[in-house]
Parts: C-alpha cells; structure tokens; sequence
C-alpha cells in the first residue's frame, strides 16, 4: 500500500463573508427564540413565546452582548427547566424591580 502525502491547502482568494444587517441580525435571533418556544410546546408547556425565551437567555447580558455563536448556542442549549425557573421568579418580582 503506497503512502499517500499530505497536499497543502490551497491559499485561494476566497470572497468575503456577506455581513447581514442589523435587522436581518435581529429577525435571525427572534427565529430562534419562536423556535425553541416551539420546541417547548412540544413538550407540553403550552403558553411559551420567543419574546420570554429572549427575555431569559438576554437576562445574562447586561455587560453587552456576547459574540454571536455563543448567543445562539445560549438560545439553543436553554434547557425547560432554566427557562421554568426563570420564569417563576420572574413572577415573584415586582414590577419596578423588572
């Protein structure tokens, strides 16, 4: 059996990644956010919306926001049960403390 060499990776010019727009950068997160709402649903908690799993995954963010892969993984790896008990003490806070 002949051993085969490693090639080097060719250096080709490649084009720029498109960039998206704020807007486009935010309908991308609300997505998500209605996605896993959904999958939520999906496992019988019937009254969830995006807009509260937003509001519990950018509880985290009061610094600023972090880099992109880690906000989606942040939207995509909450677990129902840190999002219930987000939501329980969300219910026990007053108005002014929110």
């Amino acid at each position: 059996m002949a051993k085969q060499s490693l090639k080097p990776v060719g250096r080709s010019r490649k084009a720029s990644p498109e960039l998206l727009s704020e807007s486009d950068l935010m309908q991308c997160i609300e997505d998500l956010c209605n996605s896993k709402a959904e999958e939520f649903r999906y496992y019988g908690y019937e009254n969830v919306t995006g807009e509260q799993v937003w509001a519990c995954v950018s509880e985290n963010y009061r610094r600023g926001w972090p880099r992109l892969n880690r906000l989606v993984n942040d939207i995509l790896s909450l677990k129902a049960t840190r999002f219930m008990n987000w939501l329980m003490v969300s219910v026990y806070k007053t108005p002014g403390e929110r």
